[in-house]
C-alpha cells in the first residue's frame, strides 16, 4: 500500500495543489465581481439570467475550495466587496458595457476556466481535488454551451473568417 493510497481527504496537498486552488479562489472572486457590475450594464434578459447563473456556479465553487483550503490549515485570498446594484438607465450610455460586448467577456472567462480546472485536473494527486475540478469544469462547460447559444440567437457572434471546403477543386 502506497504512501498516498488512503482517504484523499487524509493526504496531505501537494504545493502544485496549494497554489492552483488558491489562485483559483482569488480568480473566481475577481471574476464575481466582474460579473455583478456587467450585470449592472445588461439590458438583456437572457443574458442577466446566464450572468446570475455564473455567479451562482461561481459562489458554489469557491465555498468548496474555502472549505478544502481551510481543512488543509491555507489562508484564504480577499474577497472584493460586493458591487451595488445600479439601474441599468441611471449609467449614462457612453460608459456603458454593451450586451454583446459583455457576452463575449462570459466566454472569455468561461473558456478561461475550463483551460485551468484541466491543468488542475491534471496536476492533482489528490482524486477528491481532480474531481472537484472536474466538477467544476463539466459545469462551466454546459455554461459555456448556453452562452454560446444565446451568442447565436441574439446576433452576437462573430465568426473568425471560415472556412468551405471546395472538393470539387481539388
Amino acid at each position: 500500500m502506497g504512501v498516498l493510497s488512503g482517504n484523499p481527504a487524509n493526504e496531505p496537498m501537494h504545493y502544485g495543489e496549494v497554489f492552483s486552488a488558491w489562485s483559483f479562489l482569488s480568480g473566481a472572486k475577481g471574476m464575481v465581481a466582474g460579473y455583478q457590475t456587467k450585470l449592472n450594464h445588461a439590458g438583456d434578459e437572457d443574458l442577466r439570467k446566464l450572468l446570475q447563473e455564473a455567479i451562482d456556479a461561481s459562489n458554489q465553487e469557491m465555498k468548496q475550495i474555502e472549505t478544502l483550503l481551510k481543512e488543509n490549515g491555507i489562508g484564504l485570498p480577499p474577497t472584493p466587496p460586493e458591487r451595488p446594484h445600479a439601474r441599468l438607465e441611471d449609467i449614462p450610455a457612453g460608459a456603458r458595457f454593451m450586451d454583446q460586448e459583455i457576452a463575449a467577456a462570459l466566454s472569455a472567462s468561461i473558456a478561461a476556466g475550463l483551460v485551468t480546472c484541466s491543468q488542475i485536473m491534471g496536476q492533482s494527486i489528490r482524486e477528491d481535488i481532480a474531481m472537484m475540478f472536474g466538477q467544476f469544469h463539466t459545469q462551466k462547460a454546459t455554461l459555456g454551451a448556453k452562452v454560446l447559444r444565446l451568442n447565436k440567437e441574439k446576433g452576437w457572434l462573430i465568426p473568425p473568417p471560415l472556412h468551405h471546403s471546395h472538393s470539387e477543386d481539388c
